[in-house]
């Protein structure tokens, strides 16, 4: 059975099947430890931002500790401030890429204790 796209992406944003989400905390970092672990190559590469594609994830678990920038969440536990990710994740995947092993982060990129003070600036809240 093939799915139509309009009906996957429906879905994708009511957040059914995104077992995980990729965040703003990893635009412009795209440390890759999570695409590394992932047996089945669900990380896709953009310019700026790692994506996971909901149809090939498996719902491992093994992205979320991976990532040292705490950029990914369960697809069910996505703080409202990250809800727009869900969407972004469904949409984006497909146009890059994937990848499945451990690259350089971009040049400039933050640590967790960065973005941490990133979000209390900006969401007044870590």
């Amino acid at each position: 059975m093939f799915w139509d796209v309009t009906v996957v992406k429906n879905f994708f944003r009511e957040g059914i099947f995104m077992a995980y989400v990729v965040t703003e905390h990893c635009t412009n970092c795209k440390y890759t430890e999570c695409a590394a672990v992932c047996p089945v190559d669900a990380f896709h590469q953009g310019p700026t931002m790692l994506y996971i594609n909901p149809v090939t994830c498996i719902d491992c678990d093994n992205c979320l500790p991976a990532c040292p920038v705490e950029a990914i969440y369960k697809g069910d536990s996505v703080p409202v401030r990250y809800q727009n990710y869900i969407q972004i994740n469904a949409d984006e995947c497909g146009k890059f890429p994937t990848i499945g092993a451990k690259q350089d982060a971009m040049p400039g990129a933050l640590s967790l204790d960065q973005w941490k003070e990133h979000d209390v600036k900006k969401y007044g809240a870590a």
